[in-house]
């Protein structure tokens, strides 16, 4: 009996593209350059061991660890969501008007409320998460996007999921994953049967499997991933804010001038252009474009090596660690607790117009104006929307800024997903399969619609998300949707999923 025999299955569209360019930017704990480390930490990769704290746990221990949790219940209730609060005052100016509760908005909202400030977050539905949300159904807890996830480590200042969870003093129970991700890539000459790779946790034994699949590499692959380290130390000396703010970067260079200097030895250079000064293989080459894609949506060309050190680096030094309960209670944990610090939540929040005024002879955002007619007043109004949304529906086409103008000029958008979350028997899923894939069929396509698939088993981690003898397949690919009647998108989701389901018999055939 094949996978698709045996699946109860869900198929629906995460629509979210990356692109965000608030009025003022929310910041993003979730991925990418927003993982933060520690000053102290020599994280040379030349030790003999990965720059972590403790050693990595056994597969085994680690599923052992998460089997505990599987009698927990998991949140939010149905109770829990008719309690939501629908409502906040409208007749004071808050310090913040927080538009979107993705993990950007969430953590602007803690941290502002942290120091005292009086902040209102508009969220459009009825969970907190954006991307970073989760959903259930019959006895599943699926996660809207991405089950890995950065930021939770407890040492350094790249654990920004961690430190905004401090700061409304609240804290996550997580599971550490033993390896990032395993690469399916395309066959070559060099791997008839195609490449496959292992991110494992330990630096170590990653060095050691890529050096096993490229042996002549190896000073060239030490050498790359070398410059990534000395860009995380660096970063891992700051405290890190927006790395485009002139007066931030000025105080931190009074005070880390070396590490400052290291960084801006590299804030010009993109990924590619770093790899190529060591590495000749192309194939080499275009793994480490996946290596970049699977997280900014571009290859390495496109990719700055200072945003890549930060990933390559934290995935070995704070880890890949998956919040028992799903993604979505980070973002739970959050919401409650800027509520507990004073700080408002309204759901069913939909937003019309962000209101401006010319003052001093420049454009300023002063208010939010809902569908229902509330206006909610702020000195500041933050968007967690995406930009499109921001500047095209709730500014207006014909008030773009210049910045943003030329923000289009230089930059595309990047495609949705179309995810399908899926409930298998557990008889489906190889023993000892890991939690994170990637496969990639032909390399010439990584970049285009439906030419990467990424595929998430987080139940392979908290058994708590599943029914007993169950496990969940989620697995998303990039598309685009723009032009689509409702009629021709329903036919190509139903399309998709069977597409999808034959390429993930590569890696659950089933019994």
């Amino acid at each position: 009996m094949d996978l698709r025999s045996q699946l109860n299955m869900g198929v629906g569209r995460a629509a979210g593209r990356r692109a965000s360019a608030p009025v003022k930017q929310a910041a993003r704990p979730a991925r990418g350059l927003n993982q933060v480390v520690r000053a102290s930490r020599d994280l040379s990769p030349s030790r003999s061991s990965s720059p972590s704290r403790s050693s990595s746990p056994s597969r085994s221990n680690v599923r052992l660890t998460a089997l505990s949790t599987a009698t927990r219940p998991v949140s939010p209730t149905k109770e829990t969501v008719q309690q939501l609060s629908t409502d906040a005052p409208t007749d004071i100016e808050y310090e913040a008007v927080i538009i979107g509760s993705g993990m950007g908005g969430l953590a602007t909202a803690a941290k502002m409320v942290e120091k005292g400030a009086k902040v209102v977050v508009l969220e459009k539905y009825l969970i907190p998460g954006g991307s970073a949300g989760h959903f259930k159904r019959e006895g599943y807890t699926f996660d809207v996007g991405s089950s890995m996830m950065f930021g939770f480590g407890d040492e350094g200042t790249t654990n920004l999921i961690t430190k905004c969870l401090a700061a409304v003093k609240k804290e996550v129970e997580t599971v550490l994953d033993p390896s990032q991700v395993i690469y399916h890539l395309p066959k070559s000459d060099a791997h008839p049967e195609g490449l496959e790779v292992n991110v494992h946790r330990e630096y170590s034994d990653f060095m050691t499997e890529l050096v096993s699949k490229f042996p002549h590499e190896e000073a060239g692959i030490r050498a790359f991933y070398g410059d990534c380290w000395k860009i995380f130390n660096a970063l891992n000396s700051i405290e890190l804010k927006s790395l485009e703010e002139p007066r931030y970067l000025m105080q931190e260079f009074a005070k880390h001038p070396l590490e400052c200097l290291t960084l801006a030895a590299f804030s010009t250079t993109n990924t590619g252009e770093t790899a190529r000064k060591y590495i000749k293989d192309p194939t080499l080459l275009r793994f480490i474009d996946a290596e970049c894609y699977i997280w900014s949506t571009v290859n390495a060309n496109l990719t700055p090596i200072i945003n890549a050190g930060m990933v390559f680096c934290d995935r070995h030094f704070g880890g890949i660690n998956y919040p028992i309960g799903g993604v979505g209670v980070i973002a739970e944990k959050l919401a409650e607790g800027i509520c507990e610090h004073g700080g408002a939540f309204v759901y069913k929040a939909n937003v019309k117009e962000i209101i401006t005024e010319e003052k001093d002879g420049k454009i300023k955002a002063t208010a939010v104006r809902l569908a229902d007619g509330r206006v909610f007043r702020g000195k500041t109004v933050v968007s967690n929307a995406t930009r499109w949304d921001t500047f095209e529906n709730m500014i207006g086409p014909d008030n773009l800024p210049d910045s943003e103008k030329l923000f289009r000029l230089r930059y595309k958008k990047s495609p949705s997903f179309l995810s399908i979350h899926m409930g298998v028997k557990a008889e489906c899923i190889p023993k000892g399969l890991d939690c994170h894939h990637i496969i990639l069929e032909d390399w010439d396509k990584m970049e285009d619609a439906r030419g990467t698939l990424f595929v998430s088993m987080p139940s392979l981690l908290d058994p708590s998300l599943a029914p007993e003898g169950r496990h969940i397949v989620h697995a998303f690919t990039p598309d685009w949707i723009d032009g689509m009647s409702h009629d021709e998108y329903e036919k190509k989701k139903v399309e998709m999923a069977d597409e999808i389901c034959i390429i993930l018999m590569s890696i659950i055939p089933g019994t």
